[in-house]
C-alpha cells in the first residue's frame, strides 16, 4: 500500500490559477472521492498526483517521498491513472490494450514475458472482461471499454490508483459495477484509491471520505454526511438540494429542487 500527501501545492495554467494552497493527506488503504463542480480543479490535481503535471509551489510525496526526486519508471510502476477518456489509434485487441499496463516492467528490446502474460491474463479475468480477450477495443460499448482501461491499470499492479471521473459516460449499470469493482480492489487489495467524482449520490454511496473543492481549493473534507450538506451544495454548486438519508445505507442522497413550480403529469 502507498500514502500521499500535498503540501501547500498551487498550479495554473496560461489563464490563471487552477489549485491555491492544497493540503492533503491520503493515508495509505484509503479510498477517497474528490467533488466539486466542473473547473474546480479535479483533473488538474489528478495529473499532479501521478506526476504528469508539476506544481508551481509546494510538493506532492508518494509513500514519504518527493514526486519530483522519483523516476518516471518507479511511479508508473506504483501509480496507475484511469483517465475520462482514452483512444487508441490503432485496431488493438482488448488484450494488447491491457498489455499496455506492463509497459514499465518490460526489459529493453525484450518481449513481454510469461509472468506479464500472466499478469495481463488475471486482470481480464478480474475485472470480468477475460471473454473479450480478442475483440477489439474500438469496437466495445463505453462501459467495456470502461472495464478494459481499469484492466489495463490493474495491469500495472499499482498501489495506489487514481480515477477521473470513470462513470461519467456510463449509463447507471455499468457504473455501479465499476464502483464495485474499484471498492472490492480496495477492500480486498488495500489499493488507494483516489477518484474525481461528478455524480454525488454516487460518491455518498461508495467512498468513505469525501473531498470537495471549490475554485482550487478544499471547501470540506470528511465523512459524506459531513461534506454533503444542504449548505454545503448550494454554496459550492449553487444548486438548490434537499439531503435525505439513503433506505439501505444510511448514506446522505440528495434530492435536486427545482427553480420553478413544476406542473404535475399525469
Amino acid at each position: 500500500m502507498i500514502g500521499l500527501e500535498i503540501n501547500q501545492v498551487d498550479f495554473s495554467y496560461f489563464d490563471g490559477l487552477v489549485l491555491e494552497d492544497i493540503n492533503l493527506s491520503v493515508k495509505a488503504g484509503e479510498m477517497v472521492g474528490l467533488l466539486g463542480p466542473n473547473g474546480s480543479g479535479k483533473t488538474t490535481l489528478i495529473k499532479l498526483t501521478s506526476g504528469i503535471l508539476k506544481p508551481a509551489r509546494g510538493e506532492i510525496r508518494l509513500d514519504g517521498n518527493r514526486i519530483t526526486d522519483l523516476s518516471r519508471r518507479f511511479i508508473a510502476s506504483n501509480v496507475a491513472v484511469v483517465p475520462q477518456q482514452f483512444h487508441i489509434p490503432f485496431a488493438f485487441t482488448v488484450s494488447e490494450v491491457v498489455t499496455l499496463g506492463r509497459t514499465p516492467f518490460f526489459k529493453a528490446l525484450a518481449a513481454e514475458s510469461e509472468d506479464d502474460r500472466q499478469v495481463v491474463d488475471n486482470s481480464l479475468e478480474l475485472v470480468g472482461i477475460d471473454e473479450l480477450a480478442e475483440r477489439r477495443f474500438d469496437e466495445l460499448s463505453g462501459g467495456e471499454r470502461q472495464k478494459v482501461i481499469l484492466a489495463m491499470a490493474l495491469a500495472q499492479q499499482p498501489k495506489l490508483l487514481l480515477l477521473d471521473e470513470p462513470t461519467v459516460h456510463l449509463d447507471i449499470a455499468p457504473q455501479m459495477e465499476m464502483l464495485e469493482l474499484v471498492r472490492g480492489l480496495n477492500i480486498e487489495r488495500g489499493i488507494t484509491v483516489v477518484a474525481a467524482m461528478h455524480d454525488l449520490n454516487l460518491a455518498a454511496l461508495y467512498f468513505d471520505r469525501l473531498i470537495l473543492l471549490k475554485e482550487g481549493r478544499v471547501w470540506a473534507d470528511g465523512t459524506p454526511k459531513q461534506v454533503l450538506t444542504e449548505a454545503g451544495i448550494s454554496e459550492v454548486f449553487a444548486a438548490s438540494v434537499r439531503v435525505e438519508v439513503h433506505p439501505l445505507t444510511g448514506t446522505p442522497h440528495i434530492v435536486v429542487m427545482p427553480r420553478v413550480n413544476a406542473t404535475k403529469r399525469q
